[in-house]
């Protein structure tokens, strides 16, 4: 809490979670009559990220529906609910040619949204380019095909999406294999 002021206005700091696309959670500091882009470019900060066009904050109201943060507004007006304020940090559009991306923290939080988006049915795409996705997924997340560790199967137990076959998780290993 600080005091400001002729008059001894008490302006308090409000506190925010922000979950990042990882899980993981980082905790801003804001003043109650703050815009969203106070505590986006924090979280911005916090991450390395200088690409920040592609990504931002959302919320879930009292009806359990997802809102993106306005950053020219008032963050908790927006809000609407009572502390602890909890925001998620995600993708707000993807770039139309990943290929213009300089940073490779930027890369980094788009694939994992990607990975999300996948493993959760919201990104819908065809089998082979799926095939080809889950390839880098399974890449990122156990390292280079070594005959030795990833034997007959080895992907039965690892999620890429959610109804995931047989047929799939042999397209997957195979892609594995060449990456």
């Amino acid at each position: 809490m600080r005091r400001s002021g002729s008059k001894g206005i008490i302006e308090t700091d409000c506190y925010c979670k922000i979950r990042l696309l990882d899980d993981s959670e980082i905790t801003c500091e804001f003043k109650k009559d703050s815009k969203g882009q106070i505590v986006f470019d924090q979280s911005c900060k916090e991450l390395d990220l200088l690409e920040k066009d592609y990504f931002g904050l959302r919320y879930v109201d009292t009806d359990k529906q997802r809102h993106w943060l306005d950053l020219n507004k008032n963050l908790i007006k927006q809000m609407k609910s009572k502390p602890p304020y909890t925001l998620f940090f995600r993708v707000k559009f993807y770039p139309q040619d990943p290929g213009k991306i300089v940073e490779e923290i930027t890369r980094y939080h788009l694939f994992v949204q990607v990975k999300r988006d996948i493993l959760h049915g919201r990104l819908l795409c065809s089998f082979n380019d799926l095939a080809d996705l889950g390839g880098y997924i399974v890449q990122d997340e156990l390292g280079d095909y070594d005959p030795e560790d990833h034997k007959e199967g080895y992907l039965s137990e690892f999620r890429v999406v959610p109804k995931q076959n047989e047929k799939l998780e042999a397209k997957i290993a195979e892609n594995h294999k060449n990456l």
